[in-house]
């Protein structure tokens, strides 16, 4: 008991001496220093391993047992490729911003356990992603299963930027669904957060089929609206069972969303032009745009009208998470 107060007091001196560091996120090496006292009592003896349910960038997803309480769970084994480096940035986000995001509609992190050259992190287990929801339907989604998806995806939406938080990664293999049909955003790595004034941040997030106009044009001053497109462009999807826009490039993504939605002047984006990569659409045809039923033939008037205001080009003027809460199509 000694040994196990001490190390917490130990991770309490350190975390107050570099507090202003590690709120930015962006040290890996204080990451491990901290992080090393508070989570070694942790152990992999913890769980049992039941199979491998994938393998990405990062490293190897497990389904696994927690032997203590019989709970299955998953395991998110991280390679460290170099202990210099030490945890990654997207890591590092992930479990700062998990820790303190405690919502019915965001996946729980359990645990962080930090051995030798591999971190682990330990996450309540769901089913299925909503991907392979929809593969598994064909595409065929009742109006009331896509309300609810919707509505739960806007709930923790919603959520994260009332804490100011932007995921800025949303698609449907980062929403996972359990047996019940509850809906829980995942995959943090790319979250960042955000307040005013806004600051500069990255314009190369969101997986591309699902990235906003302005951020493919450029645009590094964004806020909560970057979240709206991407859950427009997931409504729409689960809507079709396809992807809206399914780009190759950052042009031919352009080009896809303005042959939809039309090609925006000036008038209806005001700044369109100040973009920093605006000179990208002298390459691209003027487009009037169609309507979108004819795509989203399955959706009645009040959900076309509430897609409609989260596929805005203009960021200023997407319907913000809250707001879409209340539109009639949920009444």
């Amino acid at each position: 008991f000694v040994f196990f107060f001490l190390s917490l007091f130990l991770s309490l001196i350190v975390f107050l001496s570099f507090s202003s560091l590690f709120s930015s996120l962006s040290s890996p090496k204080l990451f491990c220093f901290f992080f090393s006292f508070r989570f070694f009592l942790v152990s992999m003896d913890k769980y049992t391993k039941i199979e491998k349910l994938g393998e990405g960038t990062f490293g190897i997803v497990y389904k696994a047992r927690n032997r203590e309480t019989d709970e299955v769970v998953a395991l998110k084994r991280i390679r460290l490729e170099s202990q210099a480096e030490g945890v990654p940035c997207i890591a590092i986000r992930e479990i700062a911003i998990l820790k303190e995001l405690k919502h019915p509609n965001i996946v729980r992190l359990y645990d962080v356990i930090h051995t030798g050259k591999k971190l682990t992190l330990v996450f309540e287990f769901l089913h299925q992603d909503l991907k392979k929801y929809i593969d598994d339907c064909r595409g065929e989604l009742s109006l009331p299963t896509i309300k609810s998806f919707l509505y739960q995806l806007l709930k923790g939406v919603a959520y994260c930027h009332k804490n100011h938080i932007l995921h800025r990664d949303l698609k449907p293999q980062n929403l996972l669904i359990d047996r019940r049909g509850e809906l829980k955003l995942a995959d943090f790595g790319l979250a960042r957060t955000y307040g005013i004034p806004l600051r500069f941040l990255s314009h190369e997030v969101v997986t591309l089929w699902y990235r906003a106009p302005d951020i493919l044009l450029g645009n590094r001053q964004y806020g909560a609206a970057i979240d709206l497109w991407s859950v427009g462009c997931i409504f729409g999807e689960m809507s079709t069972g396809y992807p809206l826009f399914m780009g190759s490039s950052v042009v031919d993504q352009l080009v896809r969303i303005f042959k939809c939605l039309g090609t925006p002047t000036e008038a209806q984006f005001p700044g369109l032009s100040h973009l920093p990569d605006h000179s990208i659409l002298e390459d691209i045809p003027s487009y009037p745009g169609k309507p979108l039923h004819s795509i989203c033939t399955s959706l009645d008037g009040n959900a076309l009208n509430l897609l409609r205001q989260m596929l805005r080009h203009d960021p200023r003027q997407r319907i913000t998470a809250q707001e879409a809460m209340s539109h009639k199509f949920f009444t």
